[in-house]
């Protein structure tokens, strides 16, 4: 505004947000808008679990909001796919266009378009709700959306009864804290202060993890396990605990269904077995058995790496078993957490409209497997082919699975394909239309957290830049070209977003207070299976699962070998992981210069004594390979990577590696034991001096 000088005052004003990433932090945010203009992202101090902190990340949410490479306006291909060659075009050409194609193809069977999104965003509105209603109205294939946590989330549904455990804040008070396949630093920093707090008055930190990450070397002890070894471990630990009597016969008799059979499975997992199997020692198992068994308050923090690998169901399983051996869930600082989100009384069905199928059932495909059904024919087995291909809140050619496979898929001349997106993305070079979407400071969302139990109303704090539209708004336009009619494709976001925890016309969220706060808290008792009460059918932890035993498998929790274990190819002797680098979030933020400084380029860690037998020094190029492909990248020869396992840091774009790839070149589309998921971390490979390689 002006005043009586006719000097202008900038007009400042703090609009509350939240962080719209998979992360289980699910901060609070407090954006600073000038005139109009983003100027500053900072956590919100009044969110305890926020308490005015951000990652390095999304600190810097304005340069990726304004980032000169944005995507503001829609974008047709003029070029081979692959090659990213675009011609601007307008809004009302590019959806009328792909309103025909799609139109097209529906005539013929809808089950050939498919929709592919996953976690761009975490919000509710954004995410799976209009989108859902236009495919549901469709009759589209449906997509199996396991790409990240579905092994786990089966195994403590089948455990605990879903995703629920203890409150994060409450291992700020717990004796011992047990880090299981969790770089909490990196990936889960408000966790890590309560972690700390527990430390400073004395607890002891127990990092289990094939890699010695950040989080590793914070921690009294570091137990570097082999991948996908980690059920065994538990089972040992459970063995030591019997064998002992470090047992609460009580919370075991009273509130556990199948400890007798789980009793004789764990006595055949001696420390000596488990050790030959996970490459520790058996003192190591002892000694961590003693220690979880003697303290009334431990707390386990497992994280969804060790669920990428074959048996991940069932290591989820296992591990989710400890707590009621002991009684530490009687404590409000013992027990478990994996994620918090099935505390929320979400109303998916409003939100997505299932009932708008009218009595179809479409063919459901899985997202891990994108790389070979892109590649079948029609059969009837599978079903038609897929023609069309509508992408939003995911980057599956950086992302998915043994991605030459996807790359050979995305790249076929006659599969139709819609990317929404913000950046050119290595799935967007692919696309027939990249149409712009808004950032989280652009648009309405609501969010459930996994990390805590806080529902959070993110508001937009400026408007939408360039010709950005939102999810929501693409697929209402896109619905009333294809000529729905259904009054649920004239919701507003804002009314979404009060839809998406009310039911039968009841709000189980204060929505007026999301509006006031930004926030409000779902009610969890703080120790909510001191008296049992699981979830569960039998409203115990079960130990060993009925509903698993009709479905014909093992109704209790076992070790399952890697499809690629260790030792069991001479070809490729390695076993990679693939972590997600530090100052990324998965594809997220790679195209964020000031992040890409920190994080460097794509990198190979390396023990020194596998480095040294195949002749490779610190910052060489190296050949990564197996049966799949390969990839190359320099290597860090480095105490972070155990003897026999190489870290593949993740996930870079595969435009940004050295030959045009990144780590998934060489990942595989198996699945898990439960859940269907991936096997990210299941995977051998072979390591070579790049020939013509040059210290760098």
């Amino acid at each position: 505004m002006n005043n009586a000088t006719g000097i202008h005052l900038k007009t400042s004003v703090l609009i509350l947000g939240a962080c719209p990433h998979d992360c289980p932090d699910t901060c609070s945010l407090l954006t600073t808008v000038e005139d109009g203009v983003a100027t500053r992202v900072q956590g919100n101090p009044a969110h305890p679990p926020t308490d005015g902190v951000l990652c390095t990340k999304v600190s810097r949410y304005t340069e990726r909001t304004y980032h000169p490479e944005r995507i503001l306006q829609p974008l047709r291909r003029v070029g081979p796919k692959g090659s990213g060659q675009f011609e601007p075009i307008p809004w009302e050409i590019a959806l009328d266009d792909i309103a025909t194609r799609l139109k097209r193809i529906a005539a013929r069977d809808p089950q050939a378009i498919l929709p592919y999104s996953y976690c761009g965003t975490m919000g509710l509105v954004q995410g799976e709700s209009m989108a859902s209603r236009f495919f549901h109205k469709l009759g589209a294939s449906l997509l199996d959306r396991t790409i990240c946590s579905t092994a786990g989330a089966e195994g403590l549904a089948h455990t605990l009864g879903g995703k629920v455990g203890m409150k994060t804040e409450f291992f700020a008070e717990a004796k011992l804290i047990l880090i299981w396949g969790s770089n909490s630093i990196a990936s889960n920093l408000h966790f890590w202060r309560h972690a700390q707090a527990a430390k400073r008055a004395g607890a002891k930190l127990v990092c289990i993890d094939p890699r010695r990450t950040e989080t590793a070397e914070k921690c009294q002890e570091h137990i570097a396990l082999r991948p996908g070894t980690d059920a065994a471990l538990a089972l040992a630990l459970m063995h030591e605990l019997i064998v002992h009597d470090w047992l609460d016969h009580a919370y075991l008799e009273h509130h556990t269904v199948g400890w007798p059979a789980l009793r004789e499975r764990a006595l055949q997992w001696s420390p000596e077995r488990a050790a030959a199997i996970c490459g520790v020692s058996p003192e190591q198992i002892r000694a961590l058995a003693r220690d979880y068994g003697n303290t009334p308050q431990s707390a386990i923090r497992l994280n969804y790496g060790v669920q990428r690998v074959h048996g991940g169901g069932n290591a989820v399983r296992a591990v989710a078993c400890l707590p009621a051996l002991t009684g530490a869930w009687r404590h409000r600082a013992g027990g478990l957490l994996l994620g918090s989100s099935g505390v929320y009384p979400v109303n998916k069905a409003g939100l997505q409209r299932p009932d708008l199928l009218a009595g179809r059932a479409p063919r459901t495909i899985n997202m891990v497997t994108i790389g070979d059904d892109l590649l079948r024919e029609a059969s009837k087995q599978f079903g038609p082919k897929i023609e069309a291909l509508v992408v939003y809140n995911s980057n599956p050619v950086a992302v998915a699975p043994d991605s030459g496979r996807v790359v050979r898929g995305f790249a076929r001349d006659d599969l139709f394909t819609v990317v929404l997106e913000h950046f050119r993305t290595d799935t967007a070079d692919y696309a027939d239309y990249v149409l712009p979407a808004t950032t989280q400071l652009e648009h309405w969302d609501v969010h459930s957290s996994y990390g805590h139990t806080d529902v959070l109303l993110n508001r937009p704090a400026i408007a939408p830049v360039g010709d950005a539209r939102p999810n929501s708004q693409i697929f209402r336009e896109l619905a009333a070209r294809m000529g729905f009619t259904d009054p649920c494709f004239a919701d507003s976001d804002e009314a979404l977003c009060r839809m998406a925890f009310r039911r039968e016309g009841v709000d189980a969220v204060d929505f007026e207070r999301l509006l006031a706060h930004g926030f409000a808290t779902v009610p969890v008792p703080d120790a909510p299976f001191a008296h049992g009460n699981f979830p569960t059918p039998s409203g115990k932890c079960e130990f060993f699962s009925e509903r698993l035993a009709a479905q014909g498998l093992d109704g209790l929790p076992d070790h399952v070998p890697n499809y690629e274990a260790a030792g069991s190819s001479s070809a490729y002797p390695l076993a990679m992981i693939s972590p997600p680098a530090r100052n990324f979030l998965n594809s997220s933020f790679v195209n964020v210069q000031s992040l890409r400084d920190i994080e460097g380029e794509p990198l190979l860690e390396i023990n020194e004594v596998d480095a040294a037998a195949r002749g490779i020094t610190a910052g060489a190029i190296v050949r990564v390979f197996n049966a799949r492909g390969e990839y190359r990248c320099k290597v860090q020869v480095s105490r972070r990577a155990r003897v026999g396992v190489v870290n593949g840091l993740g996930v870079w774009w595969r435009k940004l590696g050295l030959d045009g790839r990144n780590v998934n070149q060489l990942t595989s589309q198996h699945l898990t034991d439960l859940g269907r998921g991936p096997v990210f971390y299941d995977c051998l490979v072979q390591v070579e001096l790049d020939a013509g390689s040059a210290l760098v």
